[in-house]
């Protein structure tokens, strides 16, 4: 429910048009509801600006339906991360219009209108390999109400690449940068723009990588200024606070 919908039901019982039971009832599933297996936070929204997404990975498929029901009852846009394909084969029936992004492994259905902010993010990869994982952050951040840039495979080992499209660092207002191997490139940009930077270490990389552990610890030790990172392959939790950010550049603009 969100805060149009608690002030419409409020001046429902007011004017009379609403029993006050039933509206009791509504507000009894205000903070959370309880299915079980999970406690559907459908008060999210009014906290955080952004509803509660459904983390899949460990949920069965009848769990991740159930919850799903129960989100589109409230009228919310819904996002489910890490979401493989037979997931989304088994529960495309519970709405006709749902989305499926497969190189992101995220679902997302729409039921209220996506104001876009006119602030821009800028996804950049280091490789070609790195793209799933910025694919995450950009359906995540464009879900989320962000216009969404890509510049991908142009990472240092070909740094002219980069360089090349060093004016696109400039004209945005978030970038997210994502990396594996050394994950030196968040170091790079974060060294030639004064915009956020938002670092994913990626799990990409020869032995020595760790499983993206050795991108994880040089990304922390950047001597660039301006850089926060996320963890490995976390492309949902880079979009999802580089839309945080966004939306605090556009209320702070009102």
């Amino acid at each position: 429910m969100t805060e149009n919908q608690i002030l419409e039901l409020l001046k429902n019982v007011k004017e009379g048009n609403l029993e006050l039971g039933k509206a009791v009832d509504q507000l009894k599933q205000l903070p959370f509801e309880d299915l079980g297996y999970a406690k559907v936070d459908h008060h999210r929204e009014i906290r955080t600006g952004y509803p509660e997404v459904i983390f899949c990975p460990g949920k069965t498929t009848e769990q991740i339906r159930g919850i799903v029901e129960h989100l589109l009852a409230k009228g919310t846009n819904i996002m489910a991360s890490r979401v493989e394909k037979s997931v989304y084969e088994a529960i495309k029936d519970v709405y006709p219009n749902m989305e499926y992004y497969p190189e992101a492994r995220t679902i997302f259905i729409q039921q209220k209108e996506i104001v876009k902010s006119k602030s821009r993010i800028l996804v950049v990869t280091g490789g070609t390999s790195d793209i799933p994982v910025a694919e995450e952050a950009v359906v995540t951040a464009e879900k989320l109400g962000c216009t969404v840039e890509r510049l991908y495979d142009v990472g240092v080992a070909g740094i002219h690449r980069l360089l090349t499209n060093r004016y696109r660092l400039d004209s945005v207002q978030v970038i997210i940068a994502v990396a594996g191997m050394e994950g030196a490139l968040p170091s790079v940009i974060g060294g030639l723009t004064d915009k956020p930077v938002i670092a994913v270490p990626t799990s990409i990389g020869y032995g020595a990588n760790f499983g993206g552990l050795a991108a994880l610890l040089a990304m922390l030790n950047s001597c660039a200024s301006g850089i926060s990172v996320v963890n490995i392959d976390n492309g949902f939790g880079a979009g999802f606070m580089a839309a945080t950010i966004i939306r605090q550049i556009d209320l702070n603009s009102k």
